[in-house]
């Protein structure tokens, strides 16, 4: 903001100040198009193709399975004289807004109530798009993640129609069980995240079965994964992304009715079983990281509790294709 004293001399030169356009006259956002990540429907208005190229990286591949009222997104793309990378935003939660800020230029604020998010993006950010698409435009999923869907920490895959929700820590084994499982018949729907349906009676999750991360130590097991590159990553994770239709032998679904739950515990040296384990374990471990109004998570917590009304275990493995077969046997036989 200009002190009068500049106003003074910049009116006396008869030059008019430069002042941020974007942040006293948005832009005009002629730009429409809609997308259903994870099946949910999505308008996306914005002043740059650049922006809509994005969103269709992320979720064109996505098809439309719930018609819930939209959630709306409106994104603004701004000059910038820097060219770097933005730093990683800071995150606020002022119910009912959840906010992300890397800068004045960068920033993101979700109505959770609303199901509507503003968006400010640079074009500096823009051309670094693992951290536009991972800190910025896909902020508004927390839509997805609070009043329609409830987010679990997990792969899921199924066969025969039965699904097998796969839990357990980051190293787990998630994506590489999920993978191979996929490699020998089984549909995958989702390597490391799911999102279990809000309300209802069903047991449905939802995933992004379009693409599968990997850590580096794939490669030992998987020869498709040898000699790629890593894939940037916004948090800095080393990791190997592939587009599962690149995969032509692996058959996919965005949805799965889930019929058994399994953490996983792969640990050298233990023995190969598979146990029964604790529901009040996994209870904790799927509401940790919810966050939303009283009413999402009471939301939430009745859909956890509708899964957790199936068979809870634990497989203890260490070889790959053992816990490939071990988990065909318990959707074969239900134990």
């Amino acid at each position: 903001m200009l002190t009068v004293e500049q106003l003074e001399s910049v009116c006396e030169s008869s030059q008019m100040p430069k002042l941020p356009k974007h942040e006293i006259e948005p832009p005009e956002l002629l730009l429409e198009e809609t997308f259903s990540p994870y099946g949910f429907p999505v308008v996306v208005k914005t002043n740059s193709d650049c922006v809509l190229d994005q969103f269709r990286e992320m979720w064109e591949r996505f098809k439309k399975q719930h018609n819930t009222e939209p959630i709306r997104i409106d994104v603004q793309l701004v000059p910038s004289d820097s060219a770097e990378c933005p730093p990683e935003p800071s995150y606020r939660i002022m119910m009912p807004q959840i906010m992300a800020v890397a800068d004045a230029h960068n920033y993101t604020i979700v109505d959770l109530d609303r199901c509507h998010a503003n968006l400010v993006i640079s074009d500096a950010a823009i051309r670094h798009p693992s951290y536009a698409q991972y800190f910025l435009l896909g902020m508004p999923v927390c839509c997805i993640a609070t009043s329609l869907a409830t987010p679990i920490h997990a792969g899921c895959v199924t066969s025969d129609g039965r699904g097998v929700l796969l839990c357990g820590d980051s190293g787990a084994g998630k994506s590489t069980l999920s993978f191979a499982c996929a490699r020998q018949g089984w549909t995958f729907v989702s390597d490391d995240a799911v999102y279990l349906l809000n309300g209802g009676t069903e047991r449905m999750v939802t995933g992004d079965c379009y693409k599968i991360r990997f850590r580096p130590a794939a490669s030992e097991f998987f020869p498709e994964v040898r000699g790629l590159e890593l894939t940037p990553r916004a948090t800095g994770k080393p990791s190997i992304e592939l587009p599962t239709h690149a995969l032509p032998h692996i058959a996919c679904s965005q949805n799965a009715h889930v019929d058994f739950i399994v953490f996983l515990n792969r640990r050298t040296g233990s023995l190969q079983e598979l146990v029964s384990y604790r529901k009040d374990v996994a209870r904790q471990f799927m509401r940790q990281t919810l966050y939303g109004s009283p009413i999402t998570r009471a939301s939430q917590y009745a859909a956890i509790e509708r899964l957790l009304a199936t068979e809870v275990f634990e497989l203890r493995y260490t070889d790959i294709d053992w816990a490939v077969h071990r988990l065909r046997t318990l959707v074969e036989r239900g134990r």
